[in-house]
Formats: structure tokens, C-alpha cells, sequence
């Protein structure tokens, strides 16, 4: 069974520190194993520069928070041909951050869906790494000219270790512009006809177990063209039970 921690993300954008709040400590010291061994996963391959330092980054955090890292292994295009044999190895998996669309089509380039179903540990979702975690993941546009393609694809499989679909960094979404539209208004709300979005601000996280899905910290659910407040700032609540399922 997979346990999955699916953030906004875990560390600030400005300072790289760890969020604390939102019982985010206490989640990571009780689903991840003391002595970790970790399976970075890129969103895009063909860049080992970014992918080292983001690696580091996350092994230092994980460090500072008080994790004996035993092992680490970065998977991208370097070493993908040995995925099968690093699951094996690892008892936590670092899906990282990055463009949802690339991440996807790497994703299921190594067949990482598949190969999962014979990993028994934890999942820790950064950004795209979280809504690529999703069975299926609404791939919100995020770079020009993707909010105008007629042939951008809105809704992508994902790893199906949930059914919710993750929108991060809330108040970005909130605020934002892309391709002369608000991003909330004008791109995300129309696409939420019959479907349904939690939209994570950052320090926010969903936490999957064998018994529910559980969402820590601010977080609203976006649905048919509106939003509402589903948790509010330092609470948690409870999404599904998986015995709904």
C-alpha cells in the first residue's frame, strides 16, 4: 500500500525552508520511514543540471527535519533503464515539481503507473508531481500560449494514486494572468464543468492512506464554475474514506 503526501508544495518557494505548519512534520515523521531511501523523480529528463540541485535540495530538507537519508537515486534520462531495480531499493519516492505535460509524458514514458503498483512505501507529491499523481490530472495551462491552443490537453492520465485532482499555489492561480486571461476565472472555473479541483495554496498538502484522503491546511474545492473554502488555515478535513471507493 502507498501512502501518499501530495503538496502544493512541502518547502517555500523564497527561502527553500520547510513548512512545519499544517502538521506537516508530524505527517512526514509518521508515514516516512527513519532511515530513508530515496527515489527522486525529475519532470524533465533532459535537464541533470536542475535535477541534481533540486535533488540536493531535497535530501538536505529532508535532513534538517531530522531523516537519516541512506540512500538517494536520481531518476531521469541518465538512469531511467534501471527504474525497476531503484523501486525496489527505495521506500520513499520524490515525484518533483516542475511542467505537468513534460512530467506526464516521461512519466508514462518509463511506464511509472504500472511499475507502482509493486511499490510499497511513500509518495511525496511536489507541485506537478502531485497532480501527476492523480488518475486523471487537469494539466492547467502554465506557460504561453497553452490557454489558447485549441490542441493543449486539458485532462492527462496520471499515476492513479488518488482520483483528486491537485491544482498548487493557490494564490497564484488567484491572481494570475496567462494569455491575456485570469487564470482562475477565465481558464480554471470553465474548466471545471462536471468536474472537481482542490486547489492547494502552498504549505497546504493531501494526505492518501489505505483508510482516507485527508487535506491539511487552506484548501478549496473548485467545481461546475465555483469555489468555495473546503479547509481553513491550520485545520485539516477529511476529503473521501476510501471505503466510499
Amino acid at each position: 500500500m502507498i501512502t501518499s503526501i501530495l503538496a502544493s508544495t512541502p518547502t517555500s518557494m523564497e527561502t527553500g525552508a520547510f513548512f512545519c505548519s499544517n502538521r506537516q512534520y508530524e505527517t512526514y515523521h509518521r508515514y516516512i520511514p527513519h532511515e530513508v531511501k530515496l527515489l527522486f523523480i525529475c519532470s524533465d529528463p533532459k535537464d541533470p543540471k536542475h535535477n541534481d540541485e533540486y535533488c540536493r535540495d531535497v535530501k538536505a530538507v529532508l535532513e534538517e527535519i531530522g531523516f537519516y537519508v541512506q540512500n538517494v537515486i536520481l531518476l531521469d534520462g541518465r538512469s531511467e533503464n534501471r527504474l525497476e531495480e531503484y523501486l525496489r531499493e527505495s521506500n520513499v519516492i520524490y515525484l518533483a515539481g516542475g511542467h505537468v505535460p513534460t512530467q506526464s509524458e516521461y512519466f508514462r514514458s518509463i511506464h511509472l503507473a504500472e511499475l507502482l503498483l509493486n511499490f510499497s512505501g511513500t509518495v511525496i507529491g511536489c507541485s506537478a508531481g502531485s497532480m501527476n499523481a492523480a488518475s486523471t490530472v487537469y494539466a492547467e495551462p502554465e506557460l504561453d500560449g497553452e490557454a489558447t491552443d485549441p490542441n493543449y490537453q486539458l485532462f492527462i492520465p496520471g499515476l492513479g494514486l488518488t482520483d483528486t485532482m491537485i491544482i498548487p499555489h493557490a494564490y497564484s492561480v488567484m491572481n494570475g494572468v496567462l494569455d491575456g486571461k485570469k487564470r482562475l476565472e477565465e481558464i480554471v472555473f470553465p474548466d471545471s464543468a462536471g468536474k472537481c479541483f482542490l486547489l492547494l495554496p502552498d504549505g497546504s498538502y493531501l494526505l492518501c492512506t489505505e483508510e482516507e484522503e485527508r487535506v491539511f491546511g487552506e484548501a478549496y474545492l473548485i467545481a461546475d464554475g465555483a469555489m468555495k473554502l473546503f479547509c481553513t488555515s491550520s485545520g485539516s478535513r477529511q476529503l473521501k474514506k476510501k471505503t466510499e471507493e
